[in-house]
């Protein structure tokens, strides 16, 4: 691991352990969000299977009672009711919060079903179909909502794992090892000016020995 490329200076020490105090409470604090986000993801992944399940089901539904619509008025009968079929679907921007963070979202607002009882000689069974689609509409509504969330959460645990990473096995390790070197450097200085002191009283008191007799 290369050394940060700075002199060994008791100034740039002290730097450094700032330096070096920021960035492990850094690494502490965004582990912990990482981990609280990945927490969130996996809910909202299983929120997402348990809606697969809901969409699939309804499906199930929604198709048989087109096909018996189909066999009861006809397909040419069934396209003028659909025709008749008239709705305004309002877009707007949703904001969720979620493990302290905003994430935008679109949210659709269905409108009022309409029901056509006896209208274009319509019955209780092509009515129905309208409600089964209704509801296959909002669970898909629904998904599209969640996966985009589940996106943006996904693509956030993975920016923050990189940061974790970069402070983790490049930003401390080098602060570190540069800490230690400039420590080293440092104490090595220290013991040669004590020896010089050391061997400058010697002399000093050998001279004053010397002219004392």
């Amino acid at each position: 691991m290369a050394r940060l490329q700075i002199a060994p200076t008791k100034s740039n020490l002290l730097a450094l352990k700032d330096q070096l105090a920021v960035a492990q409470n850094g690494y502490d604090l965004l582990e912990q969000k990482r981990e609280i986000l990945v927490m969130e993801l996996m809910k909202m992944v299983e929120k997402v299977k348990l809606l697969e399940q809901d969409i699939e089901k309804q499906i199930e539904i929604a198709y048989p009672s087109l096909r018996r619509m189909f066999i009861a008025v006809g397909r040419n009968q069934t396209e003028r009711i659909a025709q008749t079929a008239k709705y305004q679907f309002d877009l707007s921007e949703k904001t969720v919060f979620i493990a302290g963070m905003h994430f935008s979202t679109l949210d659709v607002e269905l409108p009022k079903r309409k029901l056509n009882y006896s209208y274009l000689n319509t019955f209780a069974d092509c009515d129905k179909v309208m409600v089964d689609f209704f509801e296959l509409l909002r669970l898909l509504t629904e998904m599209a909502s969640i996966r985009t969330i589940v996106w943006r959460l996904a693509r956030e645990v993975k920016k923050t794992q990189r940061r974790v990473n970069a402070l983790d096995k490049q930003i401390i390790p080098k602060t570190q090892e540069t800490k230690v070197y400039i420590e080293s450097i440092l104490e090595e200085r220290e013991r040669e000016n004590v020896f010089v002191l050391k061997a400058l009283k010697a002399k000093k008191e050998r001279r004053f020995d010397e002219q004392a007799n």
